[in-house]
């Protein structure tokens, strides 16, 4: 047994002992990464908790609803949890397997007195694991344990995302539904006014049916964004694992974010993201795959043995019987199994490269989704004060040309072209108001945003 042992690990040692080569992190250049920026400040958007940031009392009970009872986030926990039964499986593989063989029997040769027999014995059995093939199944199952639960965090993070995001949009569809109605309202003056016009013989009938047609558009424009308002609110509901109904909520006016969004060192996305830790996770496990792969050129050794009690065929069943104790040692190594050893490896190389490559475009991924977040939140801030200008000089214009249709001799299509313009720029300016929160929100996500309280 001892020159087995001694001949086994002379073999692992002359191998040089491949198998057991833990993992390491492939080399990954994050320079440039941000593009157009240079950053050396550590601080992160990310570092804030999705409660600091997004400070809706309305918007945090949703929120805290979707992390209990979202459909998608319970099947991630429960994925877990089969990762981490998977792990405790693999850690006792390096146990002894132990079973307990009772046997009994009754024999009579010739019409002789029946001779009872018993055997009470507990077996065991244990594999060395002398060329990893244990040890590489154990890792491999704790890097698909951590790969689950960085996919369970990036499930957390997404959900936080997609639910802050449709709640800023119903606000910015509530707020281009009161502009609609405002509007709608100023447009039913303006119909009477030209009516007013026609009966003093200073307008026509063009002029008014051309007013009403504007004033239809914007009625069904309105059941447009009610009908949105309605399937948005469907769509919440619905992830947040509840019957569609009403969601209360606050408006597009009342809600703040910090006027400064940093975005830190790009080095930060490769612990903070936790899609990118799943990829690298999901490597480590292909690499453990590879050497486990190889492990299976390698003998297998395993020791076992009984021990126990037996009667050695005597006629008296009940007596303490005789030490029945047996070890036995043995080594198989494989010599021709059709190339499916070797098929296996090829395999399994081909997926821890695949996996390499996943990591690292999953890095780039990242780069680009911080890039376009950023950019969309600056250019936002940017219309917005661009539309804010806009608004008041189209709400002047409109309140000179409805002056001069009523004291002069303007035409009804510079008052009809005037109140059409401002309509556009006041929704366009809501939709502004939005893209800069939905750029917070975007970049909160691609920096990795997974505090949880």
């Amino acid at each position: 047994m001892k020159q087995l042992f001694v001949l086994s690990l002379a073999i692992c040692l002359m191998t040089g002992c491949r198998i057991y080569k833990p993992y390491s992190r492939p080399e990954v250049n994050t320079d440039g990464l941000y593009r157009d920026m240079t950053v050396e400040d550590t601080a992160t958007v990310a570092s804030l908790s999705w409660k600091e940031l997004f400070t809706d009392n309305l918007l945090q009970n949703l929120i805290e609803r979707g992390l209990e009872y979202n459909t998608d986030l319970n099947i991630a926990h429960l994925r877990v949890k089969e990762a981490e039964a998977v792990l405790m499986n693999a850690r006792l593989s390096y146990l002894p397997s132990l079973s307990l063989n009772p046997e009994g029997g009754v024999s009579s040769f010739d019409g002789a007195a029946p001779g009872k027999t018993y055997n009470l014995a507990l077996s065991a059995s244990w594999e060395i694991d002398v060329f990893g093939k244990v040890t590489n199944a154990k890792r491999g199952a704790k890097a698909a344990l951590e790969g689950s639960r960085s996919y369970e965090q990036a499930v957390q993070t997404q959900l936080v995302a997609t639910i802050a995001n449709s709640y800023y949009t119903l606000l910015m569809l509530d707020r281009q539904l009161v502009i609609n109605k405002k509007t709608l309202e100023s447009w039913s003056r303006t119909v009477k006014t030209l009516e007013a016009l026609k009966r003093a013989g200073e307008s026509n009938d063009t002029a008014i049916l051309q007013a009403k047609a504007n004033h239809l558009a914007l009625e069904a424009s309105i059941l447009s964004i009610q009908k949105s308002i309605r399937e948005t609110e469907n769509s919440l509901s619905v992830l947040l694992a509840m019957a569609p109904q009403t969601i209360e909520r606050k408006t597009l006016e009342e809600q703040s974010f910090p006027e400064e969004l940093k975005v830190g060192v790009p080095l930060l996305l490769l612990s903070n993201r936790p899609d990118i830790r799943q990829a690298e996770f999901n490597l480590m496990q292909a690499f453990y795959s590879t050497n486990a792969a190889r492990s299976a050129f390698y003998p297998n050794i395993m020791l076992s043995g009984t021990a126990g009690w037996t009667n050695n065929g005597s006629g008296v069943i009940l007596n303490p019987g005789s030490l029945l104790l047996s070890a036995v040692g043995s080594l198989t190594q494989p010599l021709f199994n059709k190339g499916t050893n070797i098929a296996n490896l090829k395999v399994a190389k081909a997926r821890q490269e695949e996996a390499s490559l996943s990591f690292q475009q999953s890095v780039l991924n990242a780069g680009k989704e911080v890039n376009d977040a950023l950019v969309q939140w600056q250019v936002a801030q940017q219309r917005i004060e661009i539309g804010k200008q806009q608004v008041g000089a189209l709400q002047e214009a409109v309140h000179k040309t409805e002056l001069l249709m009523q004291y002069s001799s303007t035409n009804y299509l510079e008052v009809l072209t005037a109140q059409k313009s401002l309509l556009d720029a006041e929704l366009v300016q809501a939709q502004d108001q939005f893209d800069k929160i939905q750029g917070v929100i975007n970049l909160f996500h691609a920096l990795g945003g997974s505090r949880f309280q």
